[in-house]
């Protein structure tokens, strides 16, 4: 048997979008309670029980995690939402793979004339190893952006060595 096997996960950093969302819901339920009471009187009250409801199905999903797998030539790139529910994002094949490369290598720079859809499985942590993987979807040509552990780097190079560059 000479099947490789690889997994990587990094926890996916707060963004600007995130924290205006958790703002504006804390401001719409304080605004509900004082504002609402005052004009719609006990209505109010069961908007802000339903605005609770709302706190506590939203507020997980902002903590966000991405799993990559990477087994015998297929990638699989899943995203974890509040630490429970999980969700296959992008499965991809080797045979569909271009190029595997740090995304400030020259070996990506032939790829920059191409109109590729970013999809972006980063930490966007800015000291972050992420590479850059340029691959054929089903809706056209695909940048996929992603950290992989030095074990999952192995592994590919031991499958598909003409396809990963380390530098």
């Amino acid at each position: 048997m000479n099947e490789s096997y690889a997994e990587a996960g990094v926890k996916r950093g707060k963004t600007t979008g995130s924290y205006v969302a958790k703002f504006g819901i804390i401001f719409a339920m304080v605004l509900i309670l004082t504002v609402g009471v005052l004009f719609i009187g006990s209505f109010a009250v069961i908007l802000f029980a339903l605005g609770i409801f709302v706190c506590y199905y939203m507020f997980p999903r902002f903590n966000v995690e991405y799993e990559y797998i990477y087994c015998d030539g297929q990638f699989d790139f899943d995203k974890i939402l509040g630490n429970a529910k999980r969700k296959t994002m992008l499965r991809i094949d080797s045979d569909k793979i271009e190029m595997i490369a740090p995304v400030k290598s020259h070996a990506l720079d032939s790829y920059n004339h191409m109109e590729l859809t970013v999809k972006d499985y980063t930490s966007l942590n800015e000291d972050a190893n992420v590479y850059a993987m340029i691959a054929h979807g089903e809706k056209g040509n695909l940048k996929i952006l992603f950290e992989p552990s030095e074990k999952m780097i192995t592994c590919i190079k031991q499958k598909t060595p003409r396809k990963i560059s380390e530098y």
